[in-house]
């Protein structure tokens, strides 16, 4: 209820305005009354009301110095002054003061009312801004992370606005960069017969199992990196050489040892191969996506091997003498990062001119064959494919694998297969199911981010409920839908992966682990983990 107050000298004026208001009808209690200033400005202090009705002259303490001092305290109060004197100086006063209404009495009771439901108006508005404001702060505080990290996907490829190259709006936590060096290094996973068995489920667990082991790889040989995934099976690492710590020579092997010993720890903890490209090292963070596009370059075409015997690729042209030809076609990192995020927020029209912008930079390309451009076409039917996946859709339910390759090896010029590129982003983003769940994707990507950063805290569904301004029955449903299991079974897939990867470095105790990953109960950790993995926890480290 909003809280009013009273301060007038005549005793008489104090009981009239206590009965004529309509307390009830306002949604309003009294909350006090005083017969001068200085007892008025105790009493506004102690109450905080939201409405204060006061006269001016008064005993003692006038209104207007009671007014001045609260303001100056800070007291953001509706404030309407009752005077028996028409006052120029006093009325102009008032409005500095922010007065809401100053009348002279006596005031007829219709006008008191019309006066009173104006101020609880405005009293509501406030109350419904300040709350808009609340929210939306929250959401940001909420979201900051996540923010940031598609600020760092931004800056890695490119396509940051101009805004950003004096570092004045850059984010607090990445403004070091200034006084770095950088290079990427760009890690693609090879799609085997195991990569495209797994469910999406799966592989978002595989993709957050590789971040964190690149991530203590990363941290190991550098003291500043940063990783982001980027689109299908690419993420990439950059890391950040001290200046001048050491020649160019010596940081370029601390790179190639980074890319080998990610190869073989992703291998070995996780039966997966990478494909590794290292960028060259730049002086202005605003270069980075120079170095990407070099990383990935370099591991497209396969052409420079830096490291014998390891699929480690040096886009500055360092060469071990087994040069490929015929190698992978690439096409711009920063091309293929719109282009997913397009499709993924079904936004047809930025999709197709992006395809079509870059098909007409290809036809002014020499050299250009078929065998490229149907190699091109598969390229880019993954990233289409992977989203796909991503939205929880298989993508045989629009398009047959089969299909798809007996289209490309008809493809024959960069207009066929733009035609053909056309075609099924245009399928793809037609589907009503596809483009109705696009909000419910994005909805799902922000719960396993969050879960993937706060695994180890007590987490429920309805405090992600709470958090993203959804039901907790709706959230259920459209998180199953578009992972194909159960909230509470991917929190747990998550712990139990990192509570493996803690037992392998044989660093902790059983108990340890559990307590790291969020359970207090280790018999039913270990009951759990032999649940998910097929195996206690101290048969994992013996």
């Amino acid at each position: 209820m909003w809280k009013i107050v009273i301060i007038d000298d005549e005793r008489q004026v104090l009981q009239g305005m206590k009965r004529v208001i309509p307390w009830e009808d306002l949604n309003a209690e009294w909350a006090g009354e005083a017969m001068n200033g200085e007892d008025g400005l105790a009493l506004i202090r102690e109450v905080r009301p939201d409405i204060v009705i006061t006269d001016i002259y008064m005993p003692i303490m006038n209104g207007m110095d009671m007014l001045e001092q609260l303001r100056k305290a800070g007291f953001a109060g509706k404030v309407i002054i009752l005077s028996g004197y028409s006052d120029f100086e006093h009325a102009r006063q008032a409005l500095r003061l922010s007065v809401s209404d100053y009348v002279s009495k006596p005031i007829s009771v219709p006008t008191l009312e019309t006066i009173l439901y104006k101020v609880i108006q405005e009293l509501m508005e406030e109350e419904e801004k300040r709350t808009k404001q609340g929210e939306l702060e929250q959401k940001l505080m909420l979201y900051e992370p996540f923010i940031e990290k598609e600020w760092v996907r931004a800056a890695v490829v490119g396509t940051l606005d101009h805004s950003y190259p004096n570092g004045v709006h850059m984010p607090e936590p990445y403004r070091y960069w200034t006084e770095k060096r950088h290079a990427a290094i760009g890690i693609d996973l090879v799609r085997d017969i195991r990569v495209n068995e797994l469910s999406l489920s799966d592989l978002n667990l595989f993709r957050f199992a590789m971040s964190n082991i690149a991530c203590e790889i990363a941290g190991e040989l550098f003291p500043a990196f940063e990783y982001a995934e980027l689109h299908s099976t690419r993420s990439v690492l950059i890391v950040h050489p001290e200046p001048a710590a050491m020649p160019q020579d010596k940081t370029q092997q601390k790179l190639e040892e980074l890319a080998v010993r990610l190869i073989e720890s992703l291998k070995g903890y996780l039966k997966m191969t990478i494909r590794v490209g290292i960028g060259s090292v730049k002086e202005r963070w605003t270069d980075i996506p120079d170095s990407t596009e070099e990383a990935f370059r370099a591991s497209d075409r396969r052409e420079y091997r830096a490291v014998p015997d390891y699929e480690v690729y040096s886009g500055g042209g360092k060469e071990d003498g087994t040069r490929r030809t015929g190698a992978a076609v690439q096409f711009p990192v920063k091309f293929s990062y719109r282009l997913a995020g397009a499709i993924k927020a079904a936004q047809e029209e930025e999709a197709q001119r992006l395809v079509a912008d870059y098909i007409a930079e290809l036809k002014t390309q020499k050299g250009v064959t078929a065998e490229y451009l149907q190699t091109l076409g598969s390229e880019l039917w993954g990233i289409i494919a992977y989203c796909l996946y991503e939205a929880g859709f298989a993508q045989g339910d629009l398009v047959a694998n089969d299909q798809v390759a007996k289209e490309l090896v008809g493809l024959t010029d960069a207009e066929q297969l733009r035609q053909w590129l056309s075609n099924k982003i245009s399928l793809v983003c037609d589907s009503r199911q596809y483009k109705g769940n696009s909000k419910h994707r994005q909805l799902v990507d922000y719960m396993t981010d969050y879960i993937h950063e706060h695994y180890a805290e007590e987490l429920t569904l309805a405090e992600l409920a709470d958090k993203v301004y959804v039901s907790r029955n709706h959230l259920s449903i459209i998180f199953k839908n578009i992972t194909g299991e159960t909230f509470n079974n991917y929190l747990i897939r998550v712990r139990i992966e990192k509570a493996r990867e803690l037992l392998l470095e044989r660093r902790m105790l059983v108990y340890e682990v559990a307590e790291h990953v969020g359970y207090k109960n280790v018999p039913y950790f270990s009951t759990l983990f032999k649940k998910v993995t097929g195996m206690n926890p101290t048969e994992l480290i013996k």
